[in-house]
C-alpha cells in the first residue's frame, strides 16, 4: 500500500517545557515554540501530559488547544484524569502512550493485547468527541491486531529501539529491528490503521523510516529541540523536513 500525500511532520515541544520547569520561570514557554514551528513547516504539534507534569502542564494543553492553526496531538496515559481533559479539550488528535513514573522517556509500546476490553471502553466517548485516537506500540503483530478490533484510528510505532541499536553500532540488530518496523507498518495498513511513527528518530535515522509508503506521520521532538540549540528551530524543522521528503521521494 503506498501512502498518499506528503509524509506529515509532527514536532513535539514538550523539552522546550522541560527547560522552562528546571528554572521554575515563565520561559521558554511552549506555545511560543510550537506557533513558530507551526510557520516553519509543521503539518502538527504534539505534547505529552504526563501524571506527575514533569514537563508539559495543564495550562499548556489549554493554551495549545486554543492557540494553534495546525493540529495537535495529545499524548497521554489511558487515565480517568487524562480522559477527562481530552474530552474537556477536544484535541484533533488523542495518542494513548505507557506511562511509569520512574522512566526517563517512554521506554516501550502501550500492551493494547493485554488491556483490550478496557482501552476499548476508554477510547470509545473520546471517539464520540470527535478525536482520532491513536495508540502507541510496538511492531509486534498481537498489538497491532488488538489495536485494530480495538477501534484506534492510528497506530504509532516505537522507534526509540531502533535509533538506540544505530546510536550504539549494534548495526544487525538494527537492521533487524528496522525490517520488524517495516512488517508492522505493512501489517497496520493492511487492516486500515493509519501509521505513523515517532521516538529518538534524528538527523541520521530518520530516512529509512521516513522510506516506509505506510508511514503518514513522523513525530519528533527531543532532537529537534536539541538541535535548535545550534541552529534555530526553523532550521532544525527545515532540515528534518529536506531528510523526510527526500527519503519518501526515493
Amino acid at each position: 500500500m503506498r501512502a498518499r500525500g506528503k509524509l506529515r511532520l509532527g514536532v513535539n515541544i514538550d523539552h522546550v517545557a522541560t527547560v522552562r520547569n528546571a528554572r521554575g520561570s515563565a520561559y521558554p514557554e511552549p506555545l511560543r515554540a510550537a506557533l513558530l514551528a507551526q510557520e516553519a513547516g509543521a503539518d502538527g504539534i504534539t505534547a505529552h501530559l504526563r501524571e506527575d507534569r514533569r514537563h508539559i502542564r495543564d495550562a499548556d494543553i489549554e493554551a495549545l488547544a486554543t492557540g494553534l492553526r495546525v493540529p495537535l496531538n495529545f499524548e497521554m496515559a489511558a487515565t480517568a484524569e487524562m480522559q477527562a481533559l481530552a474530552l474537556r479539550h477536544r484535541p484533533h488528535a488523542v495518542c494513548l502512550v505507557p506511562e511509569k513514573r520512574e522512566e526517563r522517556t517512554t521506554e516501550g509500546g502501550l500492551d493494547v493485547a493485554g488491556d483490550e476490553a478496557r482501552l476499548c471502553d476508554y477510547i470509545a466517548p473520546l471517539r464520540e468527541a470527535g478525536c482520532r485516537v491513536s495508540m502507541f506500540i510496538g511492531h509486534d503483530p498481537r498489538q497491532i491486531e488488538a489495536s485494530a478490533r480495538i477501534g484506534a484510528a492510528v497506530v504509532e510505532l516505537h522507534t526509540g529501539h531502533y535509533c538506540d541499536l544505530h546510536s550504539e553500532g549494534r548495526f544487525a540488530e538494527r537492521d533487524a529491528e528496522l525490517a520488524g518496523l517495516r512488517a508492522g507498518a505493512v501489517l497496520a495498513a493492511s487492516l486500515g490503521l493509519e501509521v505513523h511513527a515517532g521516538h529518538g528518530l534524528s538527523f541520521e535515522t530518520v530516512g529509512p523510516i521516513a522510506a516506509f509508503p505506510q508511514v503518514m506521520e513522523l513525530n519528533i521532538g527531543h532532537f529537534l529541540i536539541a538541535e535548535a540549540i545550534f541552529v534555530g528551530l526553523p532550521a532544525a524543522i527545515a532540515e528534518m523536513r529536506r531528510l523526510m521528503d527526500l527519503s519518501r521521494a526515493a
